[in-house]
């Protein structure tokens, strides 16, 4: 136990402690800059089980920040997930470290929330993946730990089925538009606050302090010094679909961007649980810095390779390729 002397004399921890970490299994969600982040310090903690899903691969853009990946990754655009796995196992080769290269939907979560998952930590980029996490925690009993950043602007919470407010009743109406790292950027410093945020609950929840659990939503901005916590226990719902009295876990079984490839033609169309609307929609792509053509039906901008083309009823065509995965990940980069 020498490797972990140093965390068993903190008190709350303990060798009790060290021990029940070791009989752990941890889902991260996710290997970009959160994910990396989670997942090294948990390892270098000695969590006993770590599966890490993430359905990208190494890019130059990401070596500013994703801290378990090298240049030679990025050169031969390795899978995050395997790159992730490798670099872990090379740290502590006590625990056992699944990556898989997938793009998560509600069907393969809940494989993974059946076959015994005690901690679930979020370290994605859209809503609607925490949202569908939000619902197999409530729905498997298991903890999840919220984590966001962008810019220089973080914020975290830990969510306990059953003792805390879930994510839903939080954010009860999922937001159209968001910024996200591909369009305002990141810094360092924003990504570790975030990460110690989440990881120091992740510990106290394997490590059977539930109790000093915090029961806030922590809020910062570490470039503009500004810091706050919001108390979250009034918000709980009691009429909220997925932890209220009468749950239906609508991510898991009715919402979520529907895809299909277009028949005949180099499309998939996208359909959003959300209408479009055009002023706000308009006023997000100004802040992003990106071109954009309106008539009252419809709007067309080119991201990337791609013409993308958004109807008001939700519906969005992204021309250039018959990947519903690709055009996903797209539209999440530039839309979150």
């Amino acid at each position: 136990m020498e490797r972990y002397s140093r965390q068993i004399l903190f008190q709350p921890i303990g060798e009790q402690g060290q021990a029940e970490l070791q009989n752990k299994h941890v889902l991260i969600v996710g290997a970009g800059a959160l994910g990396c982040g989670n997942a090294e310090v948990l390892t270098r903690a000695g969590v006993g089980r770590i599966t890490i899903i993430d359905r990208d691969y190494v890019d130059w853009s990401n070596l500013q920040r994703q801290q378990l990946y090298t240049e030679k990754d990025a050169a031969e655009g390795m899978p995050k997930a395997i790159a992730a796995q490798e670099r872990l196992r090379s740290i502590n080769s006590d625990v056992e470290i699944k990556g898989y290269v997938m793009d998560l939907n509600a069907e393969q979560l809940e494989k993974f929330c059946s076959g015994g998952i005690d901690v679930i930590i979020d370290s994605t980029d859209n809503f609607e993946t925490r949202l569908l996490i939000n619902d197999a925690s409530q729905k498997y009993s298991i903890p999840w730990v919220f984590g966001s950043c962008t810019g220089s602007y973080g914020l975290s919470m830990a969510i306990i089925p059953g003792k805390t407010p879930c994510f839903r009743c939080l954010l009860p109406k999922l937001p159209a538009y968001s910024l996200t790292c591909d369009t305002v950027g990141v810094i360092g410093p924003a990504i570790t606050m975030t990460i110690s945020y989440q990881t120091a609950e992740a510990l106290k929840l394997l490590t059977g302090n539930e109790k000093a659990v915090r029961h806030s939503l922590v809020i910062f901005d570490v470039w503009n010094n500004d810091h706050m916590f919001l108390r979250t226990g009034k918000m709980k719902n009691e009429a909220c679909p997925s932890c209220g009295d009468m749950r239906a876990y609508p991510a898991l079984y009715e919402e979520g961007q529907k895809a299909a490839v277009l028949c005949g033609r180099d499309t998939v169309q996208l359909r959003q649980s959300h209408a479009f609307d055009f002023e706000e929609l308009k006023q997000h792509m100004e802040r992003i810095n990106q071109p954009i053509q309106m008539n009252p039906y419809l709007a067309i901008t080119q991201l990337e390779e791609h013409r993308v083309v958004l109807f008001r009823d939700g519906r969005v065509l992204v021309h250039g390729t018959k990947d519903s995965v690709k055009a996903r990940s797209l539209y999440q980069k530039y839309f979150g």
